[in-house]
């Protein structure tokens, strides 16, 4: 049984059993049982792609509301650079973090500013030479769990510096226990603000063995709609904002490996365009990069299922609000000298993400075979036109669940309309017999 702890969930009062998640899920994880969806755990990634594709709304992010965490003495935002994209004639990032603290936050401590400085040492990082290349972002939850679970090659190529929310968790708990030497470390609560559920999966279950520094997640669409009653444009706000255009240029693809000052490097965003890359790098049918980022969401982290405004208006937003900003507040080097590889260890984790096949047919091999010829005999006698009418994605995967006792083969409407016939036409002919 997986213990991972996920934040999509169903709402099977809302369910239609109409199979538009199941023709969408990019790891096959959604089944359609007694007339609605079933979500495997075990396969899903929280990509949040069922979300987006819902008709009813039946698909739904688990994330905390801003009243949970009132209590704490000291609360600590982390706005995602995403963030900033949702408000229309937006043009200073202070009036957004200003409004944080009206609306009852202590502090704010940006994510991109942390971004500027993964940013910096992933430049460093790059010029070991003991690095294998190509180097995969650690960015994205959804990308670092689907390796995990399908591309098992490819874990020891994930960049092992923590992302950026992490690393902005911790220097605000440092900041917070600097200034406020009297507050103990359950006084402080670190509160990132999400675009997407995977983020809320990565703060549940830790990362890389290790406990997050982040306390509690919360949506962008519930901060959005917050915010638009205390932000007063009349006033102009402190100037507060220590970000540059690379740290904000992270909420959308491309913005990442912008910032490594190298052209060896990929893009790309969508689920299953991360998908076809990953099958590219892993039968090494690719140029030679040094650096892939990979997104889940269209767009980048604009495209998460927990944002309010379409990916493709927030990008150009905040590609406006880019323009006046300086390249980077957050330098780690003098005089243009970056030749120095130290990176400090606090911002490495050690333990690369492990293979977890879920695709694994039994746990001994001599009856993996024997499944596997059974599905291919299986296979043979289905219309394999993937129509989705079976409760499974496609006909391989129904197969699949045939062999596993799931589901059985009349499920298949057209193998069953077939036996209908063959039935009847037995039936004609043995009456026909009859009459003579």
């Amino acid at each position: 049984m997986d213990s991972y702890k996920h934040s999509v969930s169903l709402d099977v009062e809302k369910c239609k059993g109409c199979t538009t998640c199941l023709r969408h899920c990019p790891t096959e994880a959604i089944r359609i049982r007694d007339g609605h969806a079933v979500i495997n755990p075990d396969r899903c990634i929280d990509c949040g792609e069922c979300i987006r594709v819902c008709p009813n709304k039946a698909k739904k992010a688990s994330y905390q509301k801003f009243d949970s965490i009132r209590d704490y003495k000291w609360k600590i935002a982390l706005p995602a650079p995403t963030l900033y994209g949702q408000f229309d004639n937006l043009d200073d990032i202070d009036y957004i973090l200003q409004g944080l603290l009206d609306m009852g936050f202590d502090d704010v401590y940006e994510v991109s500013r942390a971004a500027e400085l993964v940013s910096a040492y992933t430049r460093r990082y790059l010029k070991r030479e003991d690095v294998k290349k190509p180097v995969i972002s650690s960015a994205c939850p959804v990308i670092i769990r689907l390796i995990s679970l399908r591309f098992p090659s490819l874990c020891d190529k994930v960049l092992p510096i923590l992302p950026p929310m992490e690393i902005a968790a911790m220097l605000a708990r440092e900041k917070a226990h600097e200034e406020h030497p009297e507050l103990r470390d359950e006084d402080i609560c670190v509160c990132f603000i999400s675009p997407c559920p995977a983020k809320v999966s990565y703060v549940n279950n830790g990362f890389a063995g290790r406990k997050s520094y982040v306390d509690a997640v919360i949506s962008i669409s519930d901060v959005y709609f917050a915010l638009l009653g205390v932000m007063d444009k009349r006033k102009e706000p402190p100037p507060v904002s220590q970000s540059g255009m690379i740290g904000i240029g992270w909420a959308s693809t491309g913005g990442e490996s912008s910032a490594i000052f190298n052209d060896k490097y990929l893009a790309a965003d969508g689920i299953e365009n991360v998908i076809h890359v990953l099958d590219q790098i892993e039968d090494g049918n690719i140029p030679e990069l040094e650096f892939i980022e990979l997104n889940a969401c269209n767009g980048g982290c604009v495209g998460g299922a927990m944002a309010v405004e379409n990916p493709y208006i927030a990008k150009a937003r905040l590609q406006t609000l880019r323009r006046y900003l300086p390249v980077s507040r957050n330098w780690l080097y003098n005089n243009g000298d970056e030749s120095d590889s130290w990176i400090p260890d606090a911002y490495f984790f050690e333990e690369l993400p492990t293979y977890q096949p879920f695709a694994q047919l039994s746990g001994s091999r001599s009856e993996s075979f024997k499944m596997m010829a059974d599905i291919q005999k299986i296979m043979e006698r289905l219309p394999d036109i993937d129509c989705g009418s079976c409760g499974a994605p496609s006909c391989h995967a129904f197969a699949e669940d045939v062999v596993h006792g799931e589901a059985k083969e009349t499920d298949c409407v057209i193998r069953m309309r077939e036996q209908i016939r063959q039935i009847l036409a037995q039936q004609k002919g043995g009456g026909q017999d009859d009459g003579k």
